[in-house]
């Protein structure tokens, strides 16, 4: 199955109220992990890069291109998405390298500001045929817009998608990032209010921090694009502690990488069916 654009993932779902998985991909192991889930699960799959993840490898190109090379070699629809973006520059690169979507976070800047650089990058990127995802925020980003406490208003999000042009929208109903425990409350009522209101598919970023009841209970009211980062990390971190746990001389990383990899694995495929994407 060849690497397919994000909307051709995420815009039957909507049709067919489905959740797509969409996770984010640090090391090598992390994209051969997500894939074999989905492989698994007979679903579509999102792996995504954050600018963070890019930050850590410093630059773009060696895992951007290994997790091309693992979506392009995969039996299930792969889409390859950059996430959470601050930099244009980091965007034209990965639009150049064949990302087929892209989240601009602009949500650090007032209402104008984000709805003025959001809408320079759909322009190019729809250019381009890149699909956009963006972010309506409130202050200070991924620590802002996902706090708790922090809610979306239909009706500005309705405002911010139409002068933006972006294909889709993150939205804050009740989740937070990077959780590591998964007792957030969603407000399951202005996610359907916004799903009414909002012409675009609603992204769920902090998803981690979320129980599998309330993700199916979001995907039902109208959330279809799931985020899901650290609750993998977890999981593929309790893989590793275990393994080296047990065997004080070992040293082959690929014995505790592998563990890692196979909880990962594990955890997606079962994660694909709370989210009914199969």
């Amino acid at each position: 199955m060849p690497l397919v654009a994000t909307g051709s993932i995420v815009e039957p779902a909507v049709r067919d109220r489905r959740g797509v998985g969409a996770f984010n991909v640090i090391q090598l192991e992390h994209a051969e992990a997500i894939v074999a889930g989905a492989e698994r699960a007979g679903a579509p799959v999102i792996l995504q890069i954050s600018e963070n993840a890019v930050r850590y490898h410093g630059a773009l190109t060696p895992i951007g291109r290994a997790a091309l090379a693992v979506a392009r070699d995969a039996s299930v629809p792969v889409a390859l998405h950059l996430d959470h973006v601050t930099s244009t520059d980091l965007v034209r690169e990965g639009v150049e390298l064949g990302f087929g979507s892209v989240m601009f976070d602009a949500s650090a800047l007032d209402y104008e500001a984000n709805v003025q650089a959001t809408a320079a990058v759909v322009a190019r990127c729809h250019a381009e045929g890149v699909w956009v995802e963006a972010e309506l925020g409130e202050i200070g980003g991924k620590d802002g817009v996902h706090a708790a406490g922090a809610r979306t208003d239909p009706g500005e999000a309705a405002a911010f998608v139409e002068s933006t042009g972006v294909d889709a929208l993150a939205v804050a109903v009740g989740s937070s990032h990077a959780m590591l425990t998964r007792d957030a409350v969603l407000d399951l009522d202005l996610i359907a209010g916004i799903a009414r209101a909002v012409p675009v598919p609603l992204v769920l970023h902090g998803s981690s921090g979320v129980a599998d009841d309330n993700l199916a209970a979001a995907v039902r009211h109208g959330m279809t694009k799931i985020n899901i980062a650290t609750h993998l990390n977890k999981a593929f971190t309790a893989a590793v502690r275990t393994c080296l746990r047990e065997d004080d001389h070992l040293v082959d990383t690929r014995r505790y990488l592998g563990a890692g990899r196979t909880a990962v694995t594990d955890e997606v495929a079962r994660l694909l069916g709370v989210l009914g994407s199969a």
